[in-house]
């Protein structure tokens, strides 16, 4: 694993980044995602298109939560509007901090 600085945690959503080998990863409960930068913003594109009330499906524990598809068809994330609303403001901060560090050259 490399040695990371965390941009952003909001709620269970943390999104950290590789300044050796730029990798952004995003953590969320027990799930983490590696992404270029690159993947990263166009993740990030993807999931700021989606609006949750539209995707919002009664889940067995009696939340609506609302699926985002990962790159890998496989897995998916599920959230609470309260967890969606975390994830999306840490995926904006962190694309924030990624931009201040590259300015700082770093």
């Amino acid at each position: 694993m490399c040695e990371t600085r965390v941009l952003s945690q909001q709620g269970s959503a943390i999104i950290s980044h590789c300044a050796d080998c730029q990798t952004v990863f995003i953590w969320h409960n027990n799930l983490v995602l590696n992404f270029t930068r690159n993947q990263f913003a166009d993740f990030r594109r993807f999931a700021d298109d989606m609006d949750f009330d539209d995707r919002a499906l009664p889940f067995p524990d009696g939340y609506d939560r609302a699926v985002l598809r990962t790159p890998h068809n496989d897995i998916n994330f599920a959230f609470t509007l309260g967890e969606w609303d975390n994830f999306k403001q840490a995926m904006d901060e962190a694309a924030y901090m990624l931009e201040v560090y590259s300015l700082m050259g770093e």
